[in-house]
């Protein structure tokens, strides 16, 4: 059986057969949908998430829907973000700064992981009050952690600007090199492909958790202090985070393939958008560490 990495996306397709490759852009031709969604009412693709086929009086998810749904929710995210980084940078004293970024980044941190989890275990990934909901808590989050990251992690002199824009450039590089990646097929999506992927997410949340109990004691185990071995840990999120991309992807496909219904685009956005905040949280704070003294 093979699975999306990202717990959204496993929640909203799974598919039992073998993983074909490329595609990302093969929507049913208008001409055979009819014909296609009939074909579909007993399809056990679909009924096994808990979708049904598109019913007559609405059409099938196109990838147009999927682009669409993802701007919006992108697009919530980063208002929310750049709100929350203005409002910290208006502090005129770091202390004032701190005592505003702190509970942001918690609250949307918190909220946001909150959600994801409503939407995953709830089968609620298709509703977009929820979708959207997370997009604003995360961007409290990203707004505020972008600040700690650009403004206090780093030398005198390095520009916080700059330094965010190049986590922004690198973030949508590697997510266009793997949509590339993935078009062409030159990685395959196969369950061995998969299975090598959720081993290596689960050893880095382990990691975290590890790292994070440690910590409350005083120990510091170097995963994220800044040097050289938080360097290669970042750098192996990066490298799962743009490999959970070619995954999320073929789920899109897939739901695009078996008609599954327009709302589910909505569980789409939610599982990119995840893995777009994680691989830029995770380039941050690599540049962070470049950047410190």
């Amino acid at each position: 059986m093979r699975e999306s990495s990202n717990p959204v996306m496993r929640g909203v397709v799974r598919d039992n057969q073998p993983a074909p490759y490329a595609g990302f852009n093969q929507a049913i031709p208008g001409a055979q949908q009819a014909a296609y969604q009939a074909g579909q009412q007993n399809n056990p693709y679909l009924q096994d998430q808990g979708f049904a086929p598109a019913p007559a009086t609405s059409r099938a998810i196109t990838i147009d829907d999927v682009v669409v749904k993802t701007g919006i929710t992108l697009a919530t995210l980063i208002a929310f973000a750049v709100a929350t980084y203005a409002a910290i940078a208006t502090r005129a004293t770091v202390e004032a700064q701190s005592a505003l970024a702190m509970p942001l980044l918690a609250v949307g941190g918190i909220v946001g992981f909150i959600l994801v989890m409503v939407a995953s275990f709830g089968r609620k990934q298709d509703n977009p009050a929820i979708v959207l909901a997370y997009a604003a808590f995360e961007g409290l989050f990203v707004g505020a952690i972008s600040f700690v990251f650009a403004n206090w992690t780093v030398a005198d002199g390095v520009s916080a600007g700059a330094m965010i824009g190049q986590a922004v450039i690198g973030t949508l590089g590697v997510f266009v090199g793997m949509l590339v990646v993935y078009k062409v097929g030159a990685i395959r999506v196969t369950p061995r492909f998969t299975r090598m992927l959720m081993a290596g997410m689960f050893g880095v949340v382990g990691l975290m958790l590890v790292n994070l109990v440690l910590s409350l004691f005083g120990v510091d185990t170097g995963l994220r202090s800044g040097g050289p071995i938080a360097i290669i840990f970042s750098l192996v999120c990066i490298a799962l985070a743009a490999f959970s991309f070619l995954i999320d992807f073929d789920a899109a496909d897939k739901l695009v393939k078996a008609g599954a219904p327009e709302k589910a685009a909505w569980g789409v956005a939610l599982g990119l958008t995840v893995t777009l905040v994680w691989l830029y949280v995770e380039v941050l704070r690599l540049l962070s560490y470049l950047n410190s003294d």
